[in-house]
């Protein structure tokens, strides 16, 4: 019988990435891929560790999967927890390895060596950001396509540069080769990803250089953009989203609407600066979608400061925002900034955001009644139709087909659901 492998992933889509590269590593060797909450002789956690809530989901995680590996199975933490939390992971006798970042793509060789019998330390194994396998066998419809590592930027709250590292990018042909071998593969849609891909720089190659190069390549897919900062960007890049494989959405990362928060932030741009930027795409793509990052309750964060992240939420437009409630991370130049915000605040400042996002939502999406749209089939029946996400980055469920996983489908967008999501509703264009 075929041994069973298990995985929980945390965090952003980097990690979701790397996850689905080494489920296709233990697919490809005979494994069964198993639900997280099965038995299982391996289960695989990816940890997060971008805020203390993170943590916390983390170390929940990894007691489960203790708890469900019993005395019979192993278990794997990696991701950016280890890295931050390496000692107190490391003194638990009842996990079996305990892999940072940089030697992650080397959890399959690991397990087959315990298995083989042989006494091997995940340190043993070469360090290698970019040692993926090319995604074959994993969670997500669409394949995410990991160009860059780390972040030189230090913001003063965040500890990814300290867990990930110092900013590399992947050679721009080993990225190219990736895109074709996943296109060959079958699949219609690719992610650019990594921690700070707006830094991206290869051999003088910049990242819209390298989307550019991208959108060249043969093939029936499209590209879409993982989360950005604004940094350097031309009209360049304003200008490749004329190219029909380019989905008009962006994750643009504001964290404030106040120019004062975001020095204490450390963040390299102002308001005006961002607003700008939005700005210019939508007088040449109206129905551009952007999405965004805001964190409330930073230290400093007067009630009038706080507005100014609402009304600049609202003037965007911005079809959803996540937002933090700021997080102390030990270690971080925030952590010993004055004025901290209590809880409380930060709550209610939070509830106030999440109804505006909401509001925002059910705006922008109702721009689209009446148009058109490609939506990639991610699920083929549901109660509400074949469901998948248009070239804008917006939830649509198509009525009265048959559609198969994976394909594109020309729909007309007709309403709006009364669900949690407000997703799109349509019918097939003829």
């Amino acid at each position: 019988m075929s041994r069973k492998v298990a995985f929980k992933t945390l965090g952003c889509r980097l990690n979701q990435f790397e996850t689905d590269s080494i489920v296709t590593d233990f697919h490809k060797a005979g494994y069964e891929i198993v639900p997280f909450d099965g038995e299982a002789d391996v289960y695989v956690v990816n940890t997060c560790t971008v805020t203390n809530q993170s943590d916390q989901k983390s170390k929940n995680t990894i007691n489960q999967a203790v708890r469900f590996a019993g005395n019979k199975g192993i278990t794997v933490v990696t991701g950016c927890m280890v890295t931050s939390q390496k000692e107190y992971l490391e003194g638990r006798s009842d996990l079996t390895y305990v892999v940072d970042n940089k030697q992650k793509s080397s959890v399959f060789p690991l397990v087959e060596s315990h298995f083989n019998g042989e006494i091997i330390h995940p340190s043993d194994f070469k360090q290698d950001l970019f040692n993926f396998s090319v995604v074959e066998k994993g969670f997500h419809t669409r394949s995410m396509i990991k160009i860059q590592d780390g972040c030189n930027n230090f913001c003063t709250y965040c500890i990814v540069p300290k867990v990930r590292g110092k900013a590399y990018s992947r050679p721009s042909e080993e990225v190219l080769n990736n895109i074709r071998n996943v296109v060959a593969l079958g699949f219609k849609e690719i992610v650019l990803t990594g921690v700070n891909i707006s830094r991206y720089n290869s051999g003088g190659l910049s990242f819209e250089n390298l989307v550019e190069k991208v959108l060249d390549l043969p093939g029936d897919f499209r590209v879409r953009i993982s989360s950005i900062e604004l940094e350097g960007f031309t009209e360049k890049f304003i200008n490749l989203f004329e190219h029909t494989k380019l989905c008009q959405h962006l994750h643009l990362c504001l964290q404030s609407g106040s120019d004062e928060v975001l020095k204490y932030m450390r963040r390299f741009y102002t308001v005006d600066q961002f607003v700008e930027f939005t700005e210019s795409f939508k007088k040449r793509y109206p129905l551009f979608n952007f999405t965004t990052d805001i964190i409330v309750g930073f230290p400093g964060e007067t009630d009038e400061y706080f507005q100014k992240s609402v009304d600049v939420a609202r003037l965007i437009g911005f079809s959803h925002i996540h937002t933090f409630k700021y997080s102390v991370r030990k270690g971080t130049i925030a952590e010993k900034l004055p004025n901290h915000i209590p809880e409380k605040v930060k709550t209610e400042r939070s509830e106030i955001i999440r109804l505006l996002a909401e509001e925002n939502k059910i705006q922008y999406r109702r721009r689209f009644i009446g148009n058109e749209q490609t939506v990639l089939i991610e699920k083929p029946s549901g109660r509400l139709g074949a469901k998948g996400y248009g070239e804008h980055y917006i939830p649509i469920a198509v009525q009265g087909i048959r559609a198969e996983q994976n394909t594109f489908q020309k729909v007309k967008i007709t309403g709006i659901a009364d669900d949690v999501e407000k997703t799109v509703l349509a019918e097939t264009s003829h």
